[in-house]
């Protein structure tokens, strides 16, 4: 089965999390994961996101940095995308998400690269 990897430039666990909330609260504008941006407000998954997600019927992976690190043994610049067949491909790269303004232009983006992956 195909699926797609989301690693976000963000490392994992609670200490992590909190700063990355803290960051998002005082100063939006530095936060170094565009695509934590897109897929979530301060604290939790947007909704818009959360459906898309349920409903496309391709399987998804999302990872923070260490966890994709360890999980693959291969580093990238984050965040980034993957097409997952037999290897990782990447789909959308950190320049490619940096560009995108809002959700809504994310879910687009996932859904035009959806045909080269299932």
């Amino acid at each position: 089965m195909k699926s797609l990897v989301f690693v976000y430039n963000s490392n994992s666990g609670p200490i992590s999390g909190l700063l990355d909330i803290g960051h998002k609260i005082l100063s939006p504008e530095t936060y170094q994961c565009s695509l934590c941006d897109l897929t979530h407000d301060a604290f939790a998954e947007k909704e818009g996101w959360r459906e898309f997600r349920k409903n496309i019927g391709v399987p998804m992976e999302f990872l923070h940095k260490d966890e994709f690190e360890k999980k693959y043994d291969r580093t990238a610049i984050y965040p980034v995308i993957f097409r997952k067949k037999e290897d990782l491909d990447v789909l959308m790269s950190k320049e490619d998400i940096d560009k995108l303004k809002n959700l809504d232009e994310l879910i687009e983006a996932v859904k035009k690269a959806l045909p080269e992956t299932t």
